[in-house]
């Protein structure tokens, strides 16, 4: 199909890729590797600064850094003055989950999949907040219930929060019919994106949530430490703030101040330039190679991984639903996922460690312990899945 990579397109996106060169990195879902032109655009603009001076580089490259927020809001179809940049997707979740105006007796509802970090603040609101939540679990087939969901809803429902691709496993949830339940009964709807963003081809007017939180470090390639918020124009002002400086306010008095007309009302002054400049250099990448192709051939190499690892006696795909994206898990009989992760680390393979905590929901209902995690990237190649699978067959081989 047309729309496909071809080989030989992948072969010249891997040679914009140092590190394709010295591991194989099935790693993404931590943290990609950084195409070079990323890693030049930061490093380069770091010996600018050093030479020329800090706030005088920012101004010689004000309308670069200015841009960063366009091709983000081209990357999921938003207005510029929706985008704020922060350090990661924590930092975004927290932002707009705090920033909502509970009271006692309100009610959430997530999912099975829901981040640690994010049941973290659902667990504190109940505590601090009087705020209760309820978890939608996902049926035998492992799919997001939205009967149930449509079920839970109260008066009582200030908010619906989920997250779109879980930590430790290859499932999805329906983000975009999640938001018109959220629409109908004009619920407050936040999504977690951080695995999702360059991974999928998302798009926030069609998934209808009003917050979005993503990181760089993951799909997008991007530097770590770099992240962004989307949060719809419309309920803006009904979020409170909590870190305010002179960049996030129109206008300061003695006696009183105004924020900004924008999402930058939720960012600080201080961050690294040279970060947002690469993870502006890193969107308008996945941009110009098209996130919708690049979708096309994650989902290929997950399900031809999957598929060779059900083929080795000994490993246990651990993946279940309708839609799968492009992180795998399995686990190797009689031996540990940390033992299989520096094991492949030996052979110069990359995966890692997905920890019962970090999706503890669905992992304690399905009897999880820690598994291994192998995510591929548009960048990863048929040969290198031979590569791990080899080697995990002499593993099973040897522990026999």
């Amino acid at each position: 199909m047309e729309n496909i990579l071809s080989e030989q397109e992948v072969q010249q996106l891997r040679a914009e890729t140092r590190g394709t060169t010295k591991t194989i990195h099935f790693n993404n879902a931590g943290s990609s590797l950084h195409p070079d032109v990323v890693v030049d655009t930061v490093i380069d603009y770091l010996y600018e600064e050093a030479q020329n001076g800090g706030y005088e580089t920012e101004y010689t490259y004000r309308e670069e850094l200015e841009n960063t927020y366009n091709l983000i809001a081209r990357l999921i179809n938003a207005r510029k003055d929706e985008i704020a940049i922060v350090e990661n997707a924590s930092i975004g979740w927290w932002l707009a989950f705090n920033g909502i105006d509970f009271k006692p007796g309100d009610e959430i509802i997530t999912c099975e999949m829901e981040y640690v970090t994010n049941l973290i603040g659902l667990l504190h609101a109940k505590k601090t907040l009087g705020v209760e939540f309820k978890v939608i679990p996902n049926d035998e087939r492992g799919n997001f219930r939205l009967q149930a969901l449509e079920d839970a809803i109260s008066d009582r429902t200030k908010l619906i929060a989920v997250t779109h691709i879980p930590s430790t496993a290859g499932s999805m949830i329906p983000v975009a019919e999640i938001g018109r339940i959220a629409r109908k009964h004009n619920i407050l709807y936040l999504l977690d994106a951080c695995q999702s963003v360059g991974h999928v081809p998302l798009d926030v007017q069609e998934i209808g949530c009003d917050m979005l939180a993503v990181t760089g470090r993951k799909y997008l390639r991007a530097p770590r430490g770099t992240g962004f918020l989307y949060v719809r124009k419309e309920i803006q002002d009904k979020l409170k703030l909590f870190f305010m400086d002179g960049f996030t306010t129109q206008w300061v008095t003695e006696t009183d101040f105004k924020p900004r007309n924008d999402a930058r009302r939720f960012e600080v002054y201080e961050k690294s330039r040279a970060l947002t400049l690469g993870l502006g250099k890193a969107v308008e990448y996945a941009l110009n190679i098209g996130v919708e192709r690049t979708w096309q051939r994650v989902q290929y190499l997950a399900s031809l991984l999957r598929e060779k690892l059900k083929n080795i006696n000994g490993v246990t795909v651990h993946d279940f639903g309708d839609e799968l994206c492009g992180i795998v898990t399995f686990s190797v009989d009689g031996m540990e996922a940390a033992t299989v992760k520096n094991k492949l680390a030996e052979k110069h393979i990359n995966v890692s460690v997905g920890k019962a905590v970090s999706t503890l929901i669905y992992m304690n209902k399905n009897k999880l312990g820690n598994i291994v995690r192998a995510s591929v990237h548009y960048y990863n190649t048929g040969e290198e899945i031979d590569i791990l699978c080899e080697v995990l067959e002499e593993l099973v081989r040897v522990s026999v």
